[in-house]
């Protein structure tokens, strides 16, 4: 097994095991919010204590635009990871220019620019919430990493860029021979 072979193996395990965190995380984030809704006396003994149980009585509104931040990014994340999985499993490294790999890397810097995206709006409304008395400190971290996910969707749509001249070229190539 060569080098390159076994770094994408272990890129591919990471990836797995990164997956299998976000969909666990996004899963107890759908458990809390269907909790606090129906049985909100058992939310304390939830997935990371998620309680807005006092956003809710206060405004309804409140609550649903926060918790729908939260579950959108949470899932945006899992989705993510599964295209990074599925690219990760099926790329050809001896010709890595094709039309697939090219797709999967636009996708991927698509989801990362709308995490990135969807962070900040959620942090900026979060901020706007918190002026007018509502209690958010435990939910920062749901956000906290916008501007990264932001510059990072543009390193890799700049890659993708690259990977799309590259299938042109390859394709051309292939014509010529």
């Amino acid at each position: 097994m060569s080098k390159r072979n076994f770094v994408f193996k272990g890129l591919y395990i990471v990836a797995w095991v990164i997956f299998v965190g976000l969909c666990i995380e996004a899963g107890g984030l759908i458990v809390n919010f269907f909790f606090s809704l129906y049985r909100p006396e058992f939310v304390p003994n939830l997935y990371q204590k998620l309680d807005l149980s006092e956003m809710y009585e206060r405004s309804k509104w409140a609550f649903f635009s926060i918790y729908s931040f939260i579950l959108v990014i949470s899932i945006l994340k899992a989705v993510l990871f599964y295209v990074v999985i599925r690219l990760v499993s099926k790329i050809n490294l001896s010709k890595p220019f094709s039309n697939f790999a090219s797709r999967q890397i636009s996708q991927i810097s698509y989801y990362t620019l709308s995490i990135g995206l969807l962070s900040y709006l959620a942090r900026e409304t979060a901020k706007k919430m918190q002026d007018q008395g509502y209690i958010i400190d435990t939910l920062n971290h749901f956000w906290a990493d916008s501007q990264a996910f932001i510059l990072m969707a543009a390193v890799i749509y700049i890659i993708a860029a690259i990977f799309s001249k590259g299938v042109e070229i390859q394709n051309e190539n292939d014509l010529t021979v």
